[in-house]
């Protein structure tokens, strides 16, 4: 009976085992079976070309399965129309030289009142006072007082020496120098980019014409470009006068983004840009093209002196050739823009647009003094002097 409980238990023993027909060492080794499968491929004997045509089919197919979907191309930005900017440019010039008739004519028109108010001033003062009033006034001023008012007359005297074109550039410097101080603050960076910085692209394209003119991001940009207005200040003011001269500066800056709109349009370069670099140029050609024999000095090498003509000829054969190649390191553009537009002023513009300004004028003094039709100061809407003067 001990042998018929034994054969019992290894039957049961080999049902409950696991049916696995693999042997240990194959277990123990799984590169048995693949050295086995290489021998035997090896002995079988050659296939036909069919088996052969159909293994290389298959393997082709699955090699040419199609992997992950590519991206999707990234969608096309469609070009800004430029209709809207245009207009404003053409409003915003009009404007500008509109204002700056009316401007000298209440200029003019102060002076008048002020050159009478300064002599009826000086009759009375000969006549009630003399030194030893300004001697008492003075000894009972404090310390800090004379100190003050010293350094007051210090200032006037600076100012007195300046010429009517450093002046007038004065208030540009200042405007200029406070936008670039508003960079520096983090808090203003968003609404910086969106109004100071012209992109055709932007939503905001007509405001940020006449704003970047006045805006710079870099200190060296906005020296560079200050120091030659301040240079060129002095000629451009004596051969225009400061209102039509202000009309100029901001009307070459609008008009300078516009081509710059229009380039970057064409080309699908739709970047952000900003500087007075296109006012600028548009001073410099307009001197440059009325007094082109002048000499200018380098600043780093002021022994060498070139003539205007060639200091303008060679500024737009750089921009030119930097549009054309495609150059990012100026905007080449605007700089062209405003060159052209300064030279096409001083030979046609001033006669197409300034000399025919005396409707306007007549209109604005009708409208201030309705009771003295037809008599103006200095004699007509240009009324003389220096601020009346242009290109002839």
């Amino acid at each position: 009976m001990a042998w018929r409980g034994f054969v019992i238990k290894w039957a049961k023993t080999e049902i409950t085992r696991p049916h696995n027909t693999t042997p240990r060492s194959s277990r123990l080794n799984p590169y048995n079976q693949q050295r086995c499968g290489f021998r035997r491929d090896a002995k079988r004997p050659d296939t036909k070309k069919g088996n052969v045509t159909q293994e290389t089919n298959a393997s082709s197919s699955e090699a040419a399965t199609p992997g992950p979907p590519p991206p999707p191309p990234p969608p096309k930005v469609p070009r800004p129309t430029l209709f809207t900017p245009l207009m404003f440019t053409v409003g915003f010039t009009g404007c500008s030289f509109g204002a700056a008739a009316i401007l000298q004519y209440e200029t003019l028109k102060a002076r008048v009142q002020m050159a009478k108010d300064e002599e009826e001033a000086e009759k009375l003062m000969q006549g009630s006072q003399d030194m030893t009033y300004w001697h008492n006034w003075w000894n009972q001023l404090s310390s800090f007082q004379r100190q003050l008012i010293l350094l007051m007359s210090m200032v006037d005297d600076f100012w007195s020496s300046l010429t009517e074109g450093q002046k007038t550039v004065t208030g540009i410097i200042a405007v200029n120098a406070a936008v670039l101080c508003c960079w520096r603050i983090p808090s203003m960076q968003r609404r910086m980019i969106k109004y100071f910085t012209s992109n055709p692209a932007s939503k905001t394209r007509c405001l940020p014409m006449v704003l970047s003119s006045f805006s710079h991001y870099s200190v060296i940009h906005m020296v560079a470009n200050m120091y030659v207005l301040w240079t060129f200040s002095s000629g451009i003011v004596s051969l225009l006068g400061r209102e039509q001269f202000l009309a100029v500066y901001m009307s070459a800056g609008v008009i300078s983004t516009m081509v710059s709109y229009m380039c970057k349009t064409a080309t699908g370069r739709l970047y952000p840009s900003l500087g007075a670099s296109g006012a600028v140029m548009a001073v410099l050609a307009a001197v440059c093209a009325k007094v082109p024999e002048a000499k200018l000095g380098i600043i780093f090498l002021p022994m060498v002196t070139i003539t205007a003509g060639n200091v303008l000829k060679a500024l737009v054969a750089v921009d030119a050739a930097g549009l054309l190649m495609g150059w990012r390191l100026f905007d080449h553009a605007a700089h062209l823009g405003g060159a052209l537009f300064g030279l096409w002023y001083v030979a046609y513009g001033h006669k197409l647009i300034w000399r025919k300004r005396e409707p306007l004028v007549k209109l604005w003094h009708d409208m201030r003094s309705p009771g003295s039709r037809g008599s103006r100061p200095g004699g007509g809407p240009g009324g003389g002097g220096g601020s009346g003067s242009g290109p002839q």
